[in-house]
């Protein structure tokens, strides 16, 4: 019988063989997950032999991320501003940098925003982050995927937020009444270059949807159209906050500008213009 720790430098050595990145942490995370188990507590038990039947139970989960499958989908969940999210292929899988705007939100926005609107929710991220952040707030979420939309709500009914989200059907502001307004937009939409997307990793490339990512040849497809609406849907001092890429402000702000939308560049924790940030032209 196999011991934990043959077994998990086995499972290195194999990952490493396919290219995976971060071959240790993803060969703990997994058998700590098949296990039942912290990662942590592997450590503290390295010498347990492993039987057939749990053998048979991670073999599965190795061969998935040697086909380089996100590890968060093998999982089924990742960590998303405090919050547990079931993560699956029907949305993008939230990244670390989407957090960041949610902090930067919180630290710019010195009136707690009535109304909220999530365009493109997916795993409805960054609706659940800021609902929970702003608990009187109302939430208003929409996404073209139906898909993405179930696992939105599923999310929002594990955290106990369902009555606090609605969830709508469509296309960007496309669902939305002529008369709404929101004090805060947010959207993490497609920003990527089809030739991005052919020198993507194949975790991002063959498992996560394309439609979640791709926005044209220049990445600026979707990002062009939630500009040229969002006037229409801003209370007076509303803030729109966008996760964009990081060589797209200079062609962005000139956008907004015709729209009557002033656009400032904000930069990530890697100093990259990542965030741009929309107001109305006083």
């Amino acid at each position: 019988m196999l011991t934990i720790r043959e077994i998990k430098a086995r499972t290195e050595t194999f990952f490493e063989q396919k290219g995976v990145p971060n071959a240790k942490l993803d060969a703990d995370i997994l058998i700590a997950h098949s296990l039942g188990l912290k990662r942590l507590d592997l450590y503290l038990d390295m010498d347990r032999p492993l039987t057939e039947a749990q053998l048979a139970e991670l073999r599965p989960l190795v061969k998935r991320r040697a086909n380089r499958e996100p590890l968060q989908y093998i999982v089924g969940s990742t960590e998303f501003y405090g919050l547990t999210l079931k993560v699956d292929a029907r949305a993008l899988i939230p990244r670390h940098e989407t957090e960041e705007v949610v902090d930067l939100i919180v630290e710019r926005l010195t009136t707690a925003p009535k109304r909220i609107l999530d365009l493109g929710t997916g795993s409805g991220a960054l609706a659940l982050a800021l609902a929970t952040n702003y608990p009187e707030a109302e939430v208003v979420a929409t996404d073209q995927s139906a898909d993405a939309l179930a696992l939105a709500k599923e999310n929002s009914g594990a955290l106990d937020l369902s009555e606090r989200i609605r969830f709508l059907a469509g296309s960007w502001f496309e669902p939305l009444p002529p008369e709404a307004n929101f004090d805060l937009i947010v959207a993490n939409p497609p920003y990527l270059t089809e030739a991005e997307m052919e020198t993507a990793e194949p975790e991002v490339a063959v498992h996560e949807p394309p439609t979640a990512l791709v926005a044209g040849c220049d990445g600026l497809d979707d990002l062009r159209k939630i500009l040229a609406s969002a006037k229409d849907f801003l209370t007076p001092r509303g803030l729109l906050a966008l996760e964009t890429g990081i060589a797209q402000h200079a062609i962005l702000k000139e956008t907004a500008a015709s729209h009557g939308l002033s656009g400032e560049s904000v930069q990530d924790l890697s100093e990259r213009p990542r965030f741009l940030f929309v107001t109305q032209n006083s």
